[in-house]
């Protein structure tokens, strides 16, 4: 749960803007930022991700999205200068220098020009621990005419799982040959994908213990391909199971792997 103070939120309307007014806000860049930054826009250049790619880069090391920088403006426009009410127009930017993990960034917005309609004209500038400039613009926006003091919203949680350590047990198992898994009844989506997922991991070899024609017809809807498994006919979920065990007894296979199968069975 979300502990933190409360923050309170308050605008500058167009009416008590004057040039050279200004708002900034600083944060550090963190490895988490670039990867959460990634997860929501969808940008998995390797230039931000892999390490071992960024070496090779002009600057031999993992940066930040340029955008990262710019999300940081949009929030100094909204919350702070002019503040909530703020319509973002337009923005210009261009990127000076790269962001790495590690550096703290202060963003900096400063009221232009006022113009007719509300609009708003202000310089933008992010600088880094070093005072040289990353990011240098100027935004558009239409200014707010009411004022508005609230408190922000709370936000929930959040947690990256980067599953390293499920990584790190899938690799040891690199070393080792396949091995029979007996699927039983499989006749449901997820079932089917779970197993070819475990498949193209080369974990097992499936033998499917099911109703043949039922399952395949599963698998073209899916758009899969079940040509390399061995099957073993059953017409229901208990006949599967029974069958399943009666294999790994008989060292017909070295696992069973549950499908789609109720407590009752």
């Amino acid at each position: 749960m979300n502990t933190a103070a409360p923050v309170m939120l308050e605008n500058r309307c167009y009416d008590e803007l004057q040039v050279g007014d200004s708002a900034s806000l600083t944060r550090e860049l963190s490895k988490a930022d670039i990867e959460l930054f990634a997860i929501l826009s969808g940008d998995v250049n390797p230039a931000h991700l892999d390490e071992a790619y960024a070496r090779d880069t002009p600057f031999h090391k993992v940066i930040a999205h340029g955008m990262w920088g710019g999300t940081l403006i949009s929030t100094v426009l909204g919350t702070k200068l002019p503040g909530p009410g703020t319509i973002y127009v337009g923005q210009q930017l261009r990127f000076v220098r790269p962001v790495n993990v590690g550096d703290i960034i202060t963003v900096k917005v400063t009221v232009k020009e006022k113009r007719d309609k509300n609009m708003v004209l202000l310089d933008c500038l992010c600088s880094n621990q070093l005072g040289k400039p990353v990011i240098t613009g100027e935004a558009e926006v239409m200014a707010p005419t009411q004022k508005v003091k609230r408190e922000a919203r709370p936000l929930p949680d959040l947690q990256l799982n980067r599953h390293e350590r499920f990584a790190q047990l899938m690799g040891l198992t690199k070393a080792h040959d396949a091995i029979r898994c007996a699927v039983v009844f499989p006749d449901a989506a997820h079932n089917l994908l779970a197993m070819l997922d475990a498949v193209k991991a080369g974990l097992i070899k499936p033998i499917i213990i099911g109703p043949r024609a039922h399952i395949e017809s599963i698998a073209a809807e899916l758009g899969v391909d079940l040509s390399g498994c061995e099957w073993d006919e059953a017409p229901t979920p208990m006949r599967a199971a029974l069958q399943a065990v009666a294999l790994a007894r008989s060292g017909g296979v070295d696992a069973i792997m549950q499908g789609h199968i109720g407590r009752e069975t």
